[in-house]
């Protein structure tokens, strides 16, 4: 039985040990930190998550737990006018298959671990940081801080966004810094007027900054996110914020945001960062995936589905492959998910510049723009990335994941 190694027991960490689990692969997985948990509070969720979790057998205990939104809702930030929606349920989830979700960041991870925990096939390993990797003709060896040596016949970097696997195998650097600075609250959804419950994921647009929110945790909690443009040059995790300092930061926001903002509580910052797209994620046996591969802005709501889709086609891949295929194979999953991550991590930046943060005349450009759409209009622009099942690598599989997510599709309505 191939083993392979994975660095990172994050979302795409574990994704990855149960698809490859699944193919035939033993996998270990190794984790830097004490526990294995996971950080944050939402997450967005497109039916193409749905499909490659429905693939890797988690995609119903992720639904049992997820909040199902009606409607993506665009507001002018300043004037409280609504300028575009797009509806999010029956002819939405016809078109692609499934539905598009809200969740705690826990609500998909929990489902990812007991998984891997119930394999018989996938040992997990914490406080084993991966600080380098060696390889000969026929195997990888993952060194890790202790000076232990863990060796198998593929290394697979799931350690994110300042993977130490990629410091190695594409030597880049540290992350671009995107200048944005994330202010994320989470509080009990019985603290929100009742008639502000909307059951949307609700962005407020405004110069240089924008307001996200929607309901979280089966609807007992409400997520707020606030984002400002303001030339942050260094990185920042989970710093807290005093909640006058947030207000101060969005002094333009109409009456209901601000209202909405008001509610905050707890207030932790981050500056955003990402990355280039690259062509190269592989190094003879060791490749990247999610975030240590194709890092992206949040303003795509697509880097947990893209890790999710990554893991689908690697363990499709993978599955049945001798060690001396396992090059070649790799070498084939970069190629295959090359393109379609490298649009989207370009998307999610565009997505911030032109229609998030824009001022003046740009921002009635914008407003006119969306409002011209229709529903459908709004699905044709969005079909590529939602309604996609080709991330699967296999053209049978794809009929299968297909078929899975209209019977998911309908039991969600």
């Amino acid at each position: 039985m191939a083993h392979t190694i994975v660095a990172g027991g994050g979302i795409g960490g574990l994704a990855t040990a149960i698809s490859l689990a699944r193919h035939g692969h033993r996998v270990t997985v190794l984790e830097r930190r004490d526990a294995f948990t996971e950080l944050g509070a939402g997450i967005q969720l497109g039916p193409n998550a749905f499909h490659a979790m429905d693939r890797l057998g988690v995609g119903a205990q992720v639904r049992a737990r997820a909040v199902y939104i009606d409607e993506l809702r665009f507001m002018d930030g300043t004037t409280g006018r609504r300028v575009a929606s797009m509806p999010l349920t029956d002819a939405y989830r016809e078109r692609f298959g499934n539905p598009y979700a809200v969740v705690q960041r826990m609500d998909l991870y929990e489902p990812l671990l007991e998984a891997c925990r119930r394999h018989p096939d996938v040992e997990l390993r914490v406080d084993c940081a991966v600080t380098r990797y060696e390889q000969t003709a026929g195997e990888v060896t993952a060194v890790l801080a202790s000076g232990e040596r863990v060796t198998g016949t593929a290394l697979i970097g799931a350690d994110g966004i300042r993977s130490t696997v990629r410091r190695q195998l594409v030597g880049d650097g540290d992350p671009r810094v995107s200048g944005h600075t994330i202010y994320r609250s989470v509080i009990p959804m019985e603290e929100v007027p009742q008639e502000l419950r909307w059951n949307t994921v609700t962005l407020w647009a405004g110069p240089k900054w924008h307001f996200v929110h929607y309901p979280i945790g089966g609807g007992a909690y409400f997520n707020l996110a606030a984002t400002r443009d303001d030339a942050a040059a260094e990185a920042l995790v989970g710093k807290p914020a005093a909640r006058d300092h947030v207000l101060n930061e969005f002094p333009e926001l109409g009456e209901t945001a601000r209202r909405l903002l008001e509610l905050g509580r707890d207030w932790k910052a981050w500056v955003l960062c990402d990355r280039d797209p690259v062509d190269g994620w592989t190094d003879g046996r060791v490749a990247l995936l999610g975030d240590a591969a194709h890092p992206m802005l949040q303003y795509a709501a697509q880097g947990a589905c893209q890790a999710l889709e990554d893991a689908v086609v690697l363990g499709e891949l993978l599955g049945g492959s001798g060690a001396d295929e396992v090059v070649q194979r790799l070498e084939k999953f970069n190629a295959e998910r090359r393109e379609r991550t490298a649009r989207t991590q370009l998307v999610a930046r565009e997505m911030g510049r032109r229609l998030y943060h824009p001022a003046g005349a740009a921002a009635r450009e914008r407003n006119a723009m969306l409002s011209s759409l229709s529903a459908q209009d709004m699905y044709d622009k969005v079909a590529w990335l939602h309604g996609d099942c080709d991330f699967v690598a296999d053209a049978g599989v794809r009929a299968g994941v297909r078929a899975a997510g209209a019977r998911a599709a309908g039991a969600a309505r």
